[in-house]
């Protein structure tokens, strides 16, 4: 039996199949490499496809004796979604959809899902439960958001079991430095700043300084990839004994600003660099830190990598992939 992990070959799929692998569990990863990177794909058997390939996928499920997918592959930048929501639906909502109708065909009920915490919107307390209103405030939270209520759907009408994990900012990387954070174009704030550490861009921006936070900037509660990627395995144990449809934030529990990242980012490298401050950004909400008590509770999980620990993992991948020290 076999773990399909659509997605398997970029940022957090690839850490996902790396510690499947660790654990003794058969992969196939399934991956179109427009943001995943074949080198990527370190860990089971690399099939190139796209989960819109009704026909492709037919034939893995088949071949492989598929028991579980993990699914990683949706388009997660919130700017594109809001110029180009057409793409998002397609591929996050309608994609995801023919994934679903191949596992019901071929008898899979096992889907842990790649959900986000901008499902909630901006937060009408912090730190945010599951249970709190979903208003997601673009294209990709409600993407995701469509995907989850469709979940729900799927096991009151199929059976089909589903854990849905709402990451916070992932962050860090392989501690090996086998892989890492790759976006291209790069928009996570620790890679940008570690590019403006290495000398790669000029300077880095804070968007927004007026903020009602402790320094005016923006908090936000990073984890780790590796963090994460434990959280899946676990889901996936809990699916396979017999568990429930289920949900959970997956964050630190802790807030860091804007400003602390990038001090941190200083301290870790003992490098200087140019921070410009600008304007806010339109849709950030000042607070989005996670209360993850139930993964703790219900999955015996909890993150083990402090903001420090994140970042030194981070620059040692950074360093490789940049060429830079």
């Amino acid at each position: 039996m076999s773990i399909l992990v659509a997605g398997g070959a970029g940022y957090i799929g690839s850490h996902v199949c790396k510690m499947l692998n660790q654990k003794g569990f058969d992969i196939v990863v399934y991956d179109n490499l427009s943001h995943g990177y074949k080198e990527f794909a370190k860990w089971g058997e690399f099939i190139p496809g796209d989960i819109s390939d009704e026909k492709l996928l037919e034939n893995i499920f088949k071949y492989y004796n598929i028991e579980a997918v993990m699914h990683f592959c949706a388009y997660i930048e919130v700017g594109e979604s809001v110029i180009n929501p057409q793409k998002y639906y397609i591929n996050n909502v309608s994609n995801t959809i023919t994934l679903l109708k191949v596992m019901l065909k071929n008898n899979v009920n096992k889907f842990i899902f790649s959900s986000t915490a901008a499902v909630y919107g901006m937060p009408e307390r912090i730190p945010i439960k599951e249970d709190d209103p979903k208003n997601p405030i673009n294209p990709y939270g409600r993407s995701k958001w469509m995907v989850e209520q469709i979940l729900e759907d799927y096991d009151k009408s199929y059976g089909l079991k589903s854990i849905r994990f709402r990451y916070f900012n992932a962050a860090g990387a392989d501690e090996d430095a086998e892989i890492g954070e790759a976006h291209n174009p790069e928009t996570h704030l620790i890679p940008l700043i570690l590019d403006a550490a290495l000398g790669i861009r000029e300077d880095i921006k804070i968007f927004g300084t007026n903020y009602d936070t402790k320094d005016g900037t923006c908090i936000r509660d990073f984890i780790h990839v590796n963090d994460l990627a434990d959280a899946h395995i676990k889901g996936l144990e809990y699916l396979l004994d017999g568990g429930e449809t289920d949900y959970f934030n997956l964050g630190s529990g802790e807030g860091y600003s804007v400003r602390e990242v990038i001090e941190t980012v200083k301290r870790v490298t003992k490098k200087d660099f140019k921070v410009v401050e600008t304007e806010r950004r339109p849709g950030d909400p000042p607070y989005l830190i996670a209360d993850s008590e139930k993964a703790r509770s219900k999955l015996n999980w909890s993150p083990k990598y402090s903001l420090e620990e994140i970042i030194k993992t981070a620059l040692k991948w950074h360093i490789k992939l940049r060429g830079k020290s």
